[in-house]
């Protein structure tokens, strides 16, 4: 059962995603027949304020030792911030992958040997990185980040496309508002929904998100490595509508099928098909932000033909559906 809760304050650390874990686990909501837990917010030097972004400071008055016996412990997102040598870490390359103390990786490694929980916000799966806990492991972080910790840790099957991952006792959550959704994951699975639906509703945000990253990462039309494909890229680009057989493409940059797709490959780094159905993506991505349009009509626009293969493309590609995209991103079109 899910009764103790410990969220590890580290140097750099967002106050966003501290204020997520604290927001879920760290109010009282019983007035409403939600959970209670006991919450403690812990630092491996108590007697030391703990920098955050923007300047601010936090004063705890916990060490580790309190997070001993807690059933969840949670790592927030940072910046880099000190090492306990009192080492700099802000260069930009570096912060993420240096801003480590071994107390707390030590304490991240104990938690999870002993079957509790352990969570991490955006980029402090690095932590749980660098302790150890996900090798072997399916893990997500913020999709800025995801190459970097697949590179570092490349005993880590990283997927940047998810908004979290649990996988056993180890549950790492995206960017961001990400968090919210990897830790009301947890309280769904300890306590139920009726008591995720409590918190969820309180904070005023779904109980359960569709989709994925994904759909937040801009995606812009690739630059060409040259101008071989330029006219012949521009002429798809406007008629995406148009059912564009890669004879027709050929045909059109005057060259034999063959030819055509090996050259396109390397200059534009894809098969013609695949980069048409992503440019179709993106144009329809576009019409769901910026217009009210029925779907079929942007189906049919984009080149899909019906909504039920736009759809079919939407989840396979972006973990979401049409609707739902356009339910989150289309206020766009009015800001």
């Amino acid at each position: 059962m899910l009764k103790k809760v410990a969220v590890v304050a580290i140097p750099g650390m967002a106050q966003f995603e501290f204020g997520v874990i604290c927001e879920v686990f760290g109010i009282d909501r019983s007035d409403m027949g939600g959970p209670v837990f006991d919450f403690h917010v812990v630092t491996a030097d108590p007697s030391r304020p703990v920098p955050m972004t923007h300047g601010l400071q936090l004063v705890v008055s916990e060490g580790l030792d309190a997070a001993l016996d807690a059933d969840l412990i949670a790592i927030p997102a940072y910046t880099g911030g000190t090492h306990s040598t009192g080492e700099s870490t802000t260069a930009e390359g570096d912060r993420l992958v240096r801003a480590f103390d071994d107390r707390v990786l030590e304490l991240i490694r104990n938690t999870t040997d002993r079957g509790a929980w352990v969570l991490s916000v955006c980029s402090g799966a690095f932590q749980l990185a660098e302790a150890g806990v996900l090798d072997g492991r399916r893990a997500t972080t913020h999709w800025m980040y995801a190459d970097k910790l697949a590179r570092r840790y490349p005993a880590i099957d990283v997927d940047p496309d998810v908004l979290f991952v649990e996988d056993g006792n180890v549950v790492t959550g995206a960017g961001t508002a990400a968090g919210i959704d990897a830790a009301l994951h947890i309280v769904r699975k300890e306590l139920g929904a009726a008591a995720t639906n409590v918190i969820a509703r309180r904070m005023v945000v779904p109980p359960q998100r569709d989709g994925g990253q994904s759909q937040y990462i801009a995606q812009p039309v690739p630059e060409y490595r040259s101008d071989s494909f330029a006219e012949v890229v521009d002429w798809m680009l406007e008629n995406l509508d148009e059912d564009l057989g890669i004879d027709q493409l050929a045909k059109k940059a005057l060259m034999s099928t063959r030819t055509f797709a090996r050259r396109f490959r390397a200059e534009i780094g894809a098969t013609p098909a695949a980069w048409l159905n992503r440019q179709r993506l993106l144009r329809a991505q576009q019409l769901l932000e910026s217009s009210d349009l029925p779907l079929e009509h942007i189906a049919q626009q984009t080149g899909f033909g019906s909504a039920a293969v736009m759809r079919h493309h939407f989840v396979k590609v972006l973990q979401t559906s049409p609707q739902a995209y356009r339910r989150t991103f289309g206020a766009l079109a009015s800001a």
